[in-house]
């Protein structure tokens, strides 16, 4: 059975965050993997879209998904596409098209201006918020017609700042930037700390002037039978990790 977060902001429009449960994948990808670019079995990883896409109500071929590459780069869709390309958001304003972002610990975020008929769906880890895949994306849907103030954007699942322990040079990165990042910084043991990847998403948001933003607060690394963690496969020497999907459509 299908366990699917969803966003009472985003309604009426069909969307969830799904969590791994429901899937045809074992062993340490047990689940609903949806990666293709994982060792996992590919005929498991199709079986497990396909339950997306129909939970979803596309067809297969319109659960589109991009190759993710951390970068600010948008594709808009109008239609199917045959090749995944680099990139990390897309956005449409064609019905039937369903936007599918895989996860592991960075963010999933959903957009949606229903008065315009727009969405977006971006894949936010700590380097693509920094390089602006979230304005890029906004800027993206206001080309297709969306306005600013009508968009809600909704992150879902992801690490929380209670799991995501960094070093100080990556923080002093982001205060190299911005003074007024180290608010997103907490003190860990010695010299590392604790960094707030959805308050970072968040305020990038309702800086560019989303109508709406929020978290739906749940944490990936924390919850093991719900959700996959690239960090937490890492802590356990495993030898690779499942994705998690998220999707919105028209």
């Amino acid at each position: 059975m299908l366990e699917i977060i969803t966003a009472d902001a985003l309604q009426p429009l069909r969307h969830g965050f799904f969590t791994r449960k429901g899937g045809a994948s074992s062993g340490i990808f047990q689940g609903l993997n949806c990666g293709p670019g994982s060792t996992d079995l590919s005929e498991a990883v199709d079986i497990n879209r396909a339950r997306v896409a129909a939970a979803m109500d596309v067809t297969t071929d319109h659960l589109q998904t991009v190759h993710q590459v951390h970068s600010p780069d948008v594709v808009t869709l109008t239609g199917p596409l045959i090749i995944r390309p680099r990139a990390d958001a897309m956005v449409t304003a064609t019905p039937g098209i369903a936007l599918g972002i895989l996860t592991a610990d960075c963010q999933p975020v959903l957009f949606a201006d229903p008065i315009a008929g727009v969405i977006g769906a971006a894949h936010a880890g700590w380097r693509g918020v920094k390089d602006g895949v979230l304005e890029s994306t906004l800027d993206a849907m206001e080309a297709l017609g969306a306005t600013r103030a009508n968009i809600t954007a909704v992150i879902g699942p992801c690490i929380s700042q209670a799991a995501y322990e960094v070093g100080p040079e990556f923080m002093e990165s982001f205060i190299d930037d911005t003074p007024e990042n180290a608010r997103f910084f907490a003190g860990g043991k010695g010299d590392r700390v604790l960094f707030d990847l959805p308050a970072f998403g968040l305020t990038k948001l309702r800086a560019a002037g989303v109508g709406h933003a929020e978290w739906t607060r749940h944490c990936t690394y924390s919850d093991a039978e719900r959700f996959f963690s690239y960090r937490r496969t890492t802590h356990l020497n495993e030898a690779d990790y499942g994705r998690l999907i998220s999707v919105i459509r028209l």
